[in-house]
């Protein structure tokens, strides 16, 4: 790495105070692009005139692969770790405050959402617009938050884990990988399916921690270490998806009997340290392009553009499939490639203004908040994970869910309020 971290005397932060990373940088914005464009493109779109049905262009045999390099959430987890790292190892005011800074600013930006997506499908209902294709879009609005909800776990961890860090290092992701890979063995020895969404906290947290190394330069062995971690990780993935239980994808496909995702299991572990160890290999490189300027203006943008693509792909299936039964053509072929650049275009023209309007709420308004209290920050961060996990669940598709989840984020939002004590 361009620069080493020094390790820190105090034993609560591993990470001492440093600016901004580019790469991580980088990376966060990268992902984020990536997530955007692959939700725009993969859809396989047709409407029957009642029912809107929706298929993936990476279910094609053989486009499987793409999926190792296409899913990016482990290296939006990865640098999430770091900059979190690197945010706790500056703070002054303990873990308390540091939390519910951090939950102000994964909160504020879904009351926008709500406030949008609460109404519009009882007015769209009102106006004639079909019902099954309109829950489709209300119900994946909010699935979509999984992220924001996994996240929440991992940066309510984060100063306990910062601990444990300093303490243990590298045992400390080992660990939650043995947990990982324990429960895959149990999972699928025993049918128990439900077991496996113990993997979020081992699989996410794990990967999370790797952020931690990267932040104190523990990671920085050299580029034969990288290779290693690059082959490794996708070797790894390899001899678990052919010899054993694990599917080909990275994403959870139409019609396949399980998932890598959802809930996510060891070969995905696996393909997140291939990733980290490409991306680290990559560094050089990535640090030596122009983007400064890019990074500028994509950083305060990046939560607006999560939040808002998926109504904008709604939008465009609205007017373009569903109002002029135009269904998208059959993935790989020339209409389907010489269709991109329009579909693009429509998605980008809807997105803008969406970007514009809604960006400003990316920072939360600057209030005299008093002193925050664990019993308050974890009050707060139950409230809001608790409205997120509701959401991800039922979507904001037309009935009561949506508005309590909304209550119980708006709720959390106020224990972090001016002068709020538990």
């Amino acid at each position: 790495m361009a620069v080493l971290l020094e390790r820190p005397a105090a034993p609560r932060t591993a990470a001492p105070a440093r600016v901004r990373d580019p790469f991580i940088d980088v990376l966060r914005v990268l992902g984020m692009a990536a997530v955007v464009f692959q939700h725009w493109t993969i859809p396989v779109l047709s409407f029957d005139g009642d029912r809107l049905t929706t298929g993936n262009a990476l279910s094609t045999p053989g486009v499987w692969v793409v999926t190792w390099l296409s899913q990016v959430m482990p290296l939006v987890f990865f640098a999430g770790g770091a900059a979190n790292a690197i945010s706790f190892g500056r703070a002054t005011q303990g873990g308390p405050q540091w939390l519910v800074v951090r939950l102000r600013r994964l909160a504020w930006p879904l009351l926008p959402l709500a406030a949008v997506w609460i109404p519009l499908p009882h007015l769209l209902l009102m106006f004639g617009v079909p019902a099954q294709p309109l829950e489709v879009g209300a119900k994946l609005t909010g699935q979509l938050l999984w992220f924001l909800a996994v996240y929440l776990i991992a940066v309510t961890a984060t100063p306990y884990m910062m601990r444990l860090h300093a303490r243990h290092g590298l045992r400390v992701p080992a660990a939650l990988a043995a947990g990982a890979a324990l429960t895959d063995v149990v999972r699928f020895s025993t049918g128990f399916d439900a077991l496996g969404y113990l993997n979020i906290v081992f699989v996410w947290l794990a990967v999370h921690q790797l952020g931690f190394l990267y932040a104190d330069g523990r990671l920085d062995r050299g580029t034969p270490a990288r290779w290693l971690m690059a082959a490794g990780g996708f070797g790894a993935a390899a001899l678990l998806v052919g010899y054993g239980p694990y599917p080909d994808s990275m994403i959870g496909l139409p019609g396949a009997e399980m998932s890598n995702m959802a809930p996510p299991t060891l070969a995905m572990l696996a393909v997140s340290v291939g990733q980290i160890g490409l991306a680290a290999l990559l560094r050089p490189w990535i640090l030596r392009l122009p983007i400064s300027r890019p990074l500028a203006w994509a950083g305060p943008r990046m939560m607006t553009a999560y939040l808002w693509h998926m109504p904008a792909l709604f939008v465009v299936t609205g007017v373009v499939v569903v109002g002029m039964r135009l269904d998208t053509p059959a993935p790989g072929g020339a209409f389907w490639l010489a269709g991109w650049p329009i579909w693009l275009t429509l998605l980008g023209l809807t997105m803008w203004p969406l970007l514009k309007g809604f960006a400003r709420f990316e920072e939360p308004p600057t209030l005299p908040y008093g002193k925050a209290t664990w019993t308050s920050a974890l009050a707060a961060t139950a409230l809001v994970g608790g409205g997120l996990l509701a959401l991800t669940v039922a979507g904001f598709a037309p009935g009561l869910t949506p508005v309590v989840a909304i209550l119980a984020i708006l709720g959390g939002l106020l224990v972090t309020g001016p002068r709020a004590q538990l």
